[in-house]
This record gives structure tokens, C-alpha cells and sequence, in this order.
């Protein structure tokens, strides 16, 4: 059974709750933001440099494509972690 004063509570958090709402969505855009600026500047560095962090041009090209929510900074890290485990793995069988 639902009181006045719970009533009332609860009608005091809702604009607390919305405005939460609002800043987190603000702040995975600026974020979505930024991080698609940094994969654009990415696309500017040399193959050298790319294969310095773990990444192919290839890479690239595939999150490209990605909707403007997906952060494609994720996925091209999933990409380093899994190629420098891979390469790490080949050292150890060849030592």
C-alpha cells in the first residue's frame, strides 16, 4: 500500500531520475564524440605506426562502418589485444 509521503518521495526523485538520465546521455555523446575523433586520426598515421599499436589498416576499415553509438576505439583494442596475445603465443612455441 502506497502512502502519501512514499507518493511524495517518489514524485521528488522523478526530476532527479531525468535529469540523470539526460546527463548520462550528454556524456556517452561527447564520449561517442571523442572517440570517433581519435579513430579518424588513426586513418592519418602510417602503416608503421599502426602495426606499433597492434592495428592493420585493415582494422580500420572494418569498424568504419560502425553506428554512430558504437565505439569503434572497443573494438579496434578487442582487435590489438587478440593479435599481440597471438603474437605472444608464437613466441613462446618458438623459444
Amino acid at each position: 500500500m502506497m502512502t502519501t509521503t512514499t507518493h511524495a518521495a517518489e514524485a521528488m526523485h522523478r526530476p532527479a531520475r531525468l535529469v540523470a538520465r539526460v546527463v548520462n546521455a550528454l556524456h556517452a555523446i561527447a564520449t561517442s564524440w571523442k572517440n570517433r575523433r581519435d579513430f579518424y586520426r588513426l586513418g592519418e598515421m602510417s602503416d608503421t605506426e599502426l602495426a606499433d599499436i597492434g592495428l592493420r589498416r585493415s582494422d580500420l576499415n572494418v569498424v568504419v562502418d560502425l553506428p554512430f553509438g558504437r565505439d569503434p576505439t572497443i573494438y579496434l583494442g578487442s582487435i590489438a589485444d587478440a593479435r599481440r596475445r597471438e603474437i605472444e603465443a608464437a613466441s613462446r612455441q618458438t623459444t
